[in-house]
């Protein structure tokens, strides 16, 4: 499988060719990136655990790590450069939230070499994956990580309320200087196993203008569709009553939290693995020689991100299954389902606002994906439950039984009255 989305995994980029990113190769950036955090959250075991202050959200740590080594900081073979933390306290306080230890932080990021994957997007952003399938490390702009630590206060008292969620979770935010170069990097939870194959991946938005996949994204091995290609390929995905109303809850309450923000032109990752062909050789993955095991960080399945009393979570959340939900298509094939809430660093700013505008003038309004937040969260939500997202109907019971009466040499044929749907 070749593509891959944000916070969402499914396989590794195959170029020969090293990739770079601002002039910068691949393999320096991971290296960076692993002595970077190796430091930083080492370092932060020295300090005491307390409350989080308003403060902690705006501090921002920097350390030099030449080539050579310092005191502080170990000898490397790639060119000097300098590490920032950002809120260095207050990702620690978030991590925690979701049962991320230091260690095993440490051991996801700096143990394993980094995996670099391929990025359908048109963003230019690189993305890694930790070996072990827990964290996504992924390129932001300037712009959306100063959107990031402007939103972190009000995002993860939100989170720290509701941690069963489909948005984005951010663990860490951190900048690699060097050679007068800026590379901002954000690390996230991952939406979608490799161990498990996505027979079918969608990037929705609920909008229908220009969302299907281009011609070149579809000659991928496992192409990332669109909108417009779901309602194509899929007549809606089926849960029962208890799972859909769940979904459903979870998504409008995101949805809320987003448009609180003046969040806006975020999609939803889709993952499907049909279980009816998981016996096929290839759909069940096994990585560096074993298969691997499923995400031990809390709230970070799909499962569990839906569940709010946590005991069908638990229940169903196995190796095999990854934590995937339980779904059917309108043909009864059994289904796992991946999924959150992506690209959420996105405000209704002055470029946006025209950006629809003209939009808006040469297409129908309505159907743009750019549009104000209120606008662009009901759409949302409406595409998702009316054609993505389905409640399993109970069949219908017919009285099929007539009886004839015959009255004085006639007959009467009196059928039963259709019964409609249980309740």
């Amino acid at each position: 499988m070749s593509s891959a989305n944000e916070n969402g995994v499914s396989g590794s980029s195959n170029n020969s060719r090293e990739k770079t990113y601002k002039k910068t190769t691949s393999s320096a950036l991971k290296g960076a990136i692993q002595l970077g955090i190796g430091y930083t959250v080492g370092n932060l075991t020295s300090k005491p655990d307390r409350d989080v202050l308003m403060q902690d959200f705006y501090v921002v740590e920097s350390v030099f790590l030449p080539s050579e080594g310092s005191n502080l900081t170990p000898a490397h073979h790639y060119p000097d450069f300098r590490f920032k933390t950002y809120a260095p306290l207050a990702f620690r306080y978030f991590r925690e939230l979701f049962g991320i230890k230091p260690d095993d932080y440490l051991y996801s990021i700096c143990k394993e070499p980094l995996i670099e994957l391929s990025n359908p997007g048109a963003s230019g952003s690189l993305f890694y994956l930790t070996s072990d399938d827990e964290f996504i490390i992924k390129t932001v702009q300037h712009k959306e990580a100063e959107f990031l630590q402007k939103l972190l206060p009000g995002y993860y008292m939100n989170l720290n309320q509701n941690p069963r969620t489909l948005l984005p979770k951010f663990y860490g935010l951190y900048c690699i200087q060097s050679g007068g170069i800026n590379i901002r990097l954000v690390v996230m939870n991952n939406v979608l196993p490799r161990s498990l194959k996505m027979h079918y991946k969608y990037d929705l938005k609920g909008s229908t203008y220009k969302r299907r996949a281009s011609r070149k994204e579809r000659e991928k091995a496992c192409p990332t569709y669109k909108d417009l290609d779901f309602v194509d390929m899929h007549d809606g995905l089926y849960f029962d009553t208890e799972t859909y109303n769940a979904l459903m809850k979870t998504l409008q309450r995101d949805c809320r939290v987003l448009e609180s923000f003046k969040i806006m032109d975020y999609s939803l990752l889709l993952g499907v693995h049909v279980l009816d062909q998981s016996h096929r050789v290839g759909d069940v993955n096994i990585v560096d020689g074993k298969r691997t095991v499923g995400q031990k960080v809390l709230y970070s399945t799909a499962m569990e991100s839906i569940q709010g009393d946590g005991k069908a979570a638990e229940a169903l959340t196995t190796d095999d299954t990854m934590g995937g939900i339980p779904a059917k298509t309108h043909r009864d094939e059994k289904l796992l389902i991946f999924l959150g809430i992506i690209d959420i660093l996105q405000s209704y700013r002055f470029m946006k606002k025209l950006e629809h505008s003209w939009k808006a003038l040469v297409y129908d309004g309505d159907t743009v994906s750019v549009h104000r937040p209120s606008f662009y969260a009901n759409r949302f939500l409406k595409f998702m439950s009316s054609r993505v997202f389905r409640k399993i109907q109970r069949k219908s019971t017919t009285r099929a039984n007539s009886f004839i009466m015959q009255l004085g040499g006639s007959y009467i044929i009196m059928f039963s009255v259709h019964l409609g749907q249980c309740p």
